[in-house]
């Protein structure tokens, strides 16, 4: 197993993103998908410059997966807006996680949304999670540094949420690994609730854990309480939790 060093690792990752029309709601704002969809392609396209990009970690045997996310929106970014994120990685935690941050700004330097992420390491074949001490190196731990101070914790939903919609897998929603993209089931769950509902308030918090993988053909039933707290995913193909979500909400001016 090669233990990867990068040429020019760069601790802090910053990246660059103008706010785009099809990545917009009704409003014109960046819709929550869009934050967590670039979320994602930053941290990966840090891995790649530390030396655990995705080709060279499947060489290897493992992959990187998104087990958890909490993010805080201050504001959400209009179309034709430049952003300014920036993505880390700060140490170990359970002795299982590798946690990374986020802080998204805007021209002035004002913050739009902080978010914390736990990911761990998967073996592709058997999709079994492998231990930190697996990784063929290490991460800058950028000791100290930290957008949102809190480790995502389990999320527990009420029982019997009511049934939103269902839906099958299927092209549009798979990615590169093979399952359901981490973005998509931010899709589904805005999708919980209508525009008259997001005229009135918007999301102030979000956490999502990421429970099972759903794979093409796989059916999946979204829920949601009526105050919008929580929403959860049951995958009803092979009978697991998909995903489960909770959620803080602020009212419009």
């Amino acid at each position: 197993m090669e233990n990867y060093r990068a040429m020019n690792p760069i601790p802090v990752w910053s990246e660059e993103v103008l706010v785009k029309v099809f990545e917009s709601d009704f409003a014109g704002r960046w819709k929550p998908a869009s934050f967590f969809r670039w979320m994602t392609a930053a941290a990966l396209h840090h891995a790649d410059n530390l030396g655990f990009g995705y080709r060279k970690m499947l060489d290897d045997g493992m992959i990187w997966v998104l087990s958890r996310l909490k993010i805080y929106f201050y504001r959400f970014p209009v179309i034709d807006e430049r952003m300014l994120l920036q993505t880390w990685p700060k140490g170990i935690q359970r002795k299982l996680f590798f946690m990374r941050d986020f802080v998204l700004t805007d021209s002035v330097g004002k913050q739009c949304a902080i978010a914390t992420s736990a990911w761990v390491l998967i073996d592709p074949q058997n999709h079994r999670i492998l231990l930190p001490g697996t990784l063929p190196g290490s991460l800058p731990e950028n000791a100290g540094r930290a957008a949102l101070d809190e480790i995502p914790e389990k999320i527990n939903p009420p029982e019997d949420l009511p049934e939103k919609f269902s839906l099958e897998a299927r092209y549009s929603a798979i990615d590169i690994v093979g399952h359901v993209n981490n973005g998509q089931y931010i899709d589904w769950i805005s999708d919980c609730f209508s525009p008259e509902e997001y005229r009135a308030r918007q999301i102030a918090w979000m956490q999502i854990n990421y429970s099972n993988e759903v794979r093409p053909g796989d059916r999946v039933s979204v829920r949601a309480n009526p105050s919008g707290a929580f929403v959860q995913g049951l995958n009803l193909t092979p009978g697991t939790t998909a995903f489960e979500a909770a959620l803080g909400w602020v009212e419009e001016d």
